[in-house]
């Protein structure tokens, strides 16, 4: 695992491997590890999903259910010594909408909380633009909303790794720093 200072954006499309590769970076900093889960169970299929990475996460892990204020949870869990990965963006962009949240004043009140935390953050998001442009004002006002939450978060991460069929590409990356 290679280092990506204090904030890491795992990257990917579905199925790419990208929280595999997160979970495998948290683990591997030794430190007290908290999950911060976006993803919320309507229905069958998200509630098997949701089962399926809980498993995959053994006792060492800590999980907190936050599907909106992902600051306030990070502000919450935030210490030394800690690793917080918070999993995932593109979901919490779909409850921002559905939700009618201020996504500016959120998006804003993520970004300060990165350059704030003490804890070392990790954070998954599907990278959904590199597709074509979405045939209704719904799906393209999602796929916009992702795309500034990634190119933020981005921004403000000292790392950002893009995983393709379970490969990590480097993007952008910085000197680890200790914890």
């Amino acid at each position: 695992m290679e280092p990506f200072g204090r904030s890491l954006l795992v990257l990917g499309g579905a199925r790419s491997g990208k929280s595999r590769y997160a979970q495998d970076a948290a683990e591997a900093s030794l430190a007290e590890l908290v999950f911060i889960a976006t993803g919320q169970a309507f229905d069958d299929e998200m509630t098997s999903r949701i089962a399926r990475h809980q498993s995959d996460r053994d006792a060492r892990w800590r999980t907190i259910e936050e599907p909106i204020d992902l600051a306030g949870a990070i502000a919450s869990e935030d210490a030394d010594g800690k690793t917080l990965l918070i999993d995932c963006l593109t979901l919490w962009a779909s409850n921002l909408l559905l939700t009618d949240e201020n996504a500016d004043v959120r998006i804003n009140e993520l970004v300060s909380s990165i350059g704030q935390a003490r804890s070392r953050l990790i954070f998954v998001a599907n990278e959904v633009g590199l597709g074509i442009v979405p045939d209704n004002a719904l799906a393209r006002r999602f796929r916009d909303l992702a795309g500034t939450i990634n190119q933020r978060i981005a921004a403000e991460c000292t790392g950002v790794v893009f995983v393709i069929s379970g490969i990590p590409m480097w993007v952008k990356r910085q000197a680890a720093t200790p914890n």
